[in-house]
């Protein structure tokens, strides 16, 4: 049975104050470190390793991935960046508290904006400071001004079927790090998720998520690297944005 391990990385520092982020490259939090590093020696503990690992072009997940490396004894292993498994770009959005967005706006507004899937949040404007346009590592792509989880889903499902599927039919161990909407839309592929069921969907951070492959590469299962009392309080958490409180 071959198996895919899934990471969203560590907490960051904007996820930690509560900011929409989306392409803004921001660093992890003290307590992502740790789940960077409790992710890792998790999978060395359950007895993965890997032939090939793929990472956003975001330093929140390749801070993670190199700290999951490093517990797992695999710094040397191939790495491959791709600006396709960055997290959605949020707009205008990007910088703004979740919290007082919410106040301004309303919840419902809010969660639409975060959690529908094919709603846009309100595109960025050429001023705005954590505009990516002129981003040196993005030089050969258009940087998006704004994306809902299904402009995430059409460029994730290229990456898939192009780069990934080819290396798991030679029977390659792949480990992916990404951020939670560039996850998200991975597995609505993967498990033909309905738009309503993949909104409902919650991917924490620095827990990371197996999924068995049968020969054809469709899942047979899934489940985390977790206890079921840290994984509620982990999900919960990513349920939790975006409110008022």
């Amino acid at each position: 049975m071959l198996k895919l391990v899934l990471l969203r990385h560590g907490e960051s520092v904007w996820n930690e104050k509560g900011l929409f982020t989306g392409w803004t490259d921001v660093d992890l939090s003290s307590r992502g470190l740790l789940e960077a590093s409790s992710a890792g020696k998790k999978l060395k503990k359950a007895g993965f390793s890997f032939d090939l690992a793929y990472v956003s072009f975001l330093k929140r997940a390749i801070k993670t991935l190199n700290i999951v490396l490093e517990e797992m004894d695999l710094l040397w292993l191939p790495t491959i960046k791709d600006w396709r498994l960055n997290e959605r770009h949020y707009g205008n959005l990007q910088g703004l508290n979740k919290q007082q967005t919410a106040k301004k706006f309303g919840e419902e507004q809010v969660k639409i904006w975060r959690r529908s899937y094919d709603v846009r949040p309100p595109e960025i404007d050429n001023k705005n400071k954590y505009n990516q346009k002129d981003d040196v590592r993005y030089r050969d792509i258009k940087v998006p001004s704004a994306e809902s989880l299904k402009d995430v889903v059409l460029r994730v499902t290229p990456w898939w079927k192009k780069e990934a599927l080819p290396l798991l039919r030679k029977g390659k161990k792949i480990l992916v790090t990404a951020s939670g909407n560039s996850l998200r839309a991975l597995v609505k592929y993967l498990e033909a998720m309905s738009e309503n069921e993949i909104v409902e969907f919650n991917i924490p951070t620095g827990i990371p998520l197996v999924y068995e492959l049968d020969k054809n590469l469709r899942p047979v299962k899934r489940y985390y690297l977790a206890s079921a009392k840290e994984l509620k309080a982990a999900i919960d958490k990513v349920k939790n944005q975006g409110k008022k409180k």
